[in-house]
Formats: structure tokens, C-alpha cells, sequence
């Protein structure tokens, strides 16, 4: 017996099993982008193979030109009332996406699933919107190009704009690649340790703390001998302990939006001094 959860977040499949109710969470991304080959090595290997190996996540890349209807597959035209570049006609884009959430389902989850530009005038991409768009079972990801899309591309079929960082790439397909790594890490199943995405840097507002392996001493440097102590507690105080820290020296601005415990308020205080 097969059971479907909700479109608006996480699909879960849920077989009985031998008796039991076996939970599998599943992600599916669909990326439009006008170079699909840019993406061939990077999904053939890495977290991205392993996630769709184990039947976690699926991502379909769609070539934008597949929905142009000229000989040419022309996607571009110049802008109205004149400028530098081309715009991304919005004809390719609309069908597209019309096509995508064809396959989807009831207009209930079609209506519910993202469509995300990736524009240097989106939000900030941060861990906080992985999480958020992580909740998702579905996305669409369209990649700009040329000095962007027709406005109406943004104002009809966009659901949000994200942006990598406050520079200008040629496109969108590095970003695409950057967002999806950072959701489907967030997948359950997905790394080898649910653990490993909660300890990771940003995942708690801090920078990860230090981390060592064999051997124990190398070229003078000894790992620190708490680590070696097999005291949990006085583990997990050190490693606290030095994420903040860490995050003091080289990312203090992440600091104002920690959640800090009154001892690490002083030795943030401490350490400035």
C-alpha cells in the first residue's frame, strides 16, 4: 500500500512493509536553462548521483529552446525602448513551465509548487532559505541569462527571485547548481549522517567548529586532547566553544543573529578585548 503526502511540503512515500510503515522522503527539481549540458558531469556524480541513486531526489534539466517554435529555436530579443543585451523572451519560459506542472497533479499542487528565478535581484540565498525551500517537494528553477527575462516572466510565473551573492555571473546555471546541492543535503537519507547537515556551518547560525583525524600528531600539531578524552560533554562544550569563536574571527556579523547562552555572551565579550 502506497501513500502520498502533501505537495506543499516534503513528498513522502510510505510502503508497508513486512508489518511495518517505512517512511522514504522524495525531492524533485525541475531546472529550465538554455545550456543543459552545463549540468551532465556535476549530476552524474557526487551528492547528486547518490541522492538519485537512492531514489531521494530526481532533477530533470530542461533546454528552454525545446519550447520556441522558429526554425532558429530563437529565445532572445532586444528591449523595448532600447539598451544594452538581449532578454529572455517569455513565450520558451511560460510554456515551459506549463509543461513541468502538467505532470504534477491536481491545480491544488500545481498552484503550491516554487518557481524560482536565479537573478542577481533575488533575497540572499543563506542556509535559512535552504531550510525553507527545502520543506518543498517540488521546485522549478529557472536560469536567467543575458541581462535577464521579460518582466512579465517575473510578475506571472516567478514565486520567488534568489540571488548567490551581491555579483554578476553569465548566468543562472552555476547558481541552480549551488541552491539545488544545498537542498538536497537537507534531504533525509541523503548524507551519510543526519547529523552531518545539522553540524554544519550556518545550519546553527555559527561557522562549524574545528575538526581533526588520524594522526594524532603531524608535523608538530597534536589534536586538541579533549577530542581524544571520550567525555561527550566536554566534546560537545568544546566544540561549541569554538564555533563561536571561530565565528567571532571571521564572520563576527553572524553573530548579532546567534542565539547565545550568557557564557558565550562573555566570552564573545572576552575575546574582543
Amino acid at each position: 500500500m502506497l501513500y502520498l503526502s502533501g505537495m506543499k511540503h516534503m513528498f513522502s512515500l510510505i510502503f508497508y512493509i513486512c508489518g511495518i510503515y517505512v517512511r522514504i522522503e522524495f525531492m524533485q527539481i525541475d531546472i529550465l536553462t538554455l545550456f543543459p549540458q552545463m549540468f551532465e558531469s556535476p549530476l552524474s556524480s557526487g551528492i547528486f548521483k547518490r541522492a538519485a541513486d537512492r531514489n531521494l531526489v530526481r532533477i530533470n534539466v530542461h533546454n528552454i529552446r525545446d519550447w520556441t517554435h522558429d526554425k532558429h529555436h530563437i529565445v532572445d530579443d532586444s528591449p523595448y525602448g532600447g539598451g544594452a543585451g538581449m532578454l529572455l523572451k517569455p513565450e520558451p519560459i511560460f510554456e515551459a513551465v506549463e509543461k513541468v506542472k502538467d505532470g504534477i497533479g491536481s491545480q491544488q499542487e500545481t498552484d503550491s509548487v516554487p518557481v524560482v528565478l536565479l537573478s542577481p535581484q533575488g533575497r540572499k540565498f543563506s542556509q535559512q532559505v535552504a531550510s525553507e525551500l527545502s520543506q518543498y517537494s517540488h521546485l522549478i528553477m529557472i536560469c536567467g541569462h543575458y541581462e535577464g527575462v521579460d518582466e512579465r516572466v517575473v510578475e506571472q510565473l516567478v514565486t520567488d527571485e534568489i540571488s548567490i551573492g551581491d555579483y554578476v555571473l553569465s548566468g543562472g546555471e552555476l547558481p541552480a547548481m549551488v541552491v539545488a546541492d544545498a537542498l538536497i543535503r537537507l534531504v533525509p537519507g541523503v548524507l551519510g549522517s543526519e547529523e552531518s547537515a545539522v553540524d554544519d556551518s550556518h545550519a546553527t547560525g555559527l561557522l562549524e567548529y574545528p575538526q581533526y583525524t588520524r594522526p594524532q600528531e603531524y608535523r608538530g600539531q597534536v589534536v586538541p586532547e579533549v577530542l581524544l578524552s571520550g567525555n561527550h560533554a566536554e566534546v560537545a562544550r568544546w566544540r561549541r566553544e569554538q564555533s563561536v569563536l571561530r565565528t567571532l574571527k571571521r564572520r563576527p556579523e553572524l553573530l548579532d543573529k546567534a542565539s547565545l547562552s550568557s557564557g558565550e555572551q562573555r566570552l564573545v565579550s572576552k575575546s574582543k578585548t
